[in-house]
């Protein structure tokens, strides 16, 4: 409903919004359909933060009566220096892998656009997207065929006589330190580009021709249209991915834990991982469920401190923030 109020010698025209009631009757199924949606939430997200309690017993389940411990799961987790070694891995790994995801994937993104034939380009991205619809658990099982002592990459180093036979019998690549994260980086991308690539693309099907057009009457050859117009075009679209994907760097857990093992603890284990370990399957005793929903809790907070950063500087860049 508008209505008409006439100030000065100006009319203004003041929109009335309908009442929730009103709204709820017009859009009725739309609110209905938003019920599942609801439900999950609230299941999902909300019902598990009742556990918070926790973190101030040390729970164990072990049918004695909980044991009321104030802040002293706070104290140990400070204290623990295999908390923060998993810590620390997980802001390495995260942000080194987040870096790559994003060079990598804009570098086949402008390789895919530089191709001519459609069937050929389509082909090529098809197999590049494949490999995100597989398991890790799946992916794992391939490159620890791959990467153990008698695999495949074993024994193309020993018929090139990189490697003997008695180190091609010997090296098993995921469980030695100075070479897990190469790997898992190289899983990684190998896994997840496609999916970064189809972004990248689809951001450079919106950049107008014109702009090539007039820059190939100037003289500039592929290299030089690429730096001044395709990658400030892509500039906001990488800003906004990469912003996005900061706020979710502790959230890396399934890709570490089929991957890893015991001989590589000191630079693979990360927060998720350890929680793990420590809640649900500790190597001595019984799961101690107060302790690891105290590393939980510190890790949400992080977590909400990085997506209020990443806000910042999504409105000091693009002058808006996130939502």
């Amino acid at each position: 409903m508008a209505q008409v109020q006439q100030k000065g010698n100006y009319d203004h025209i003041v929109v009335k919004k309908p009442s929730v009631a009103v709204r709820m009757k017009r859009y009725g199924w739309f609110y209905v359909m938003f019920i599942p949606v609801v439900i999950v939430l609230f299941v999902f997200y909300y019902m598990p933060m009742y556990g918070m309690k926790y973190s101030l017993y040390n729970y164990k389940p072990n049918g004695k009566p909980q044991q009321f411990v104030g802040l002293d799961n706070f104290k140990r987790l400070f204290a623990d220096p295999s908390f923060w070694a998993s810590f620390r891995n997980t802001i390495v790994i995260s942000l080194i892998n987040l870096i790559l995801a994003t060079v990598t994937s804009i570098i086949v993104a402008l390789m895919l656009n530089e191709i001519q034939n459609a069937i050929a380009k389509k082909c090529i991205n098809t197999v590049l997207y494949l490999p995100h619809f597989l398991s890790w658990v799946v992916v794992a099982s391939i490159f620890i065929l791959l990467l153990q002592p008698e695999g495949l990459l074993n024994q193309i180093l020993y018929k090139l006589h990189v490697i003997s036979e008695e180190q091609m019998l010997q090296t098993d690549w995921l469980t030695q330190k100075k070479w897990w994260r190469f790997f898992w980086y190289l899983i990684n991308r190998w896994k997840e580009i496609g999916w970064g690539t189809v972004i990248y693309i689809a951001a450079l099907a919106g950049i107008s021709l014109d702009y090539y057009e007039a820059a190939e009457i100037d003289g500039a050859n592929r290299w030089q249209q690429t730096i001044h117009i395709t990658l400030p075009s892509l500039s906001n679209t990488i800003l906004v991915v990469f912003i996005l994907n900061l706020a979710k760097v502790l959230n890396v857990f399934e890709s570490v834990f089929v991957l890893y093992n015991s001989m590589v603890y000191s630079v693979s284990d990360v927060i998720a991982t350890y929680t793990y370990r420590v809640g649900l399957k500790p190597a001595v005793g019984l799961p101690n469920y107060g302790y690891s929903t105290t590393i939980g809790i510190f890790r949400s907070v992080v977590s909400l401190f990085l997506v209020m950063i990443t806000d910042e500087i999504s409105k000091r860049v693009r002058g808006y923030g996130l939502v």
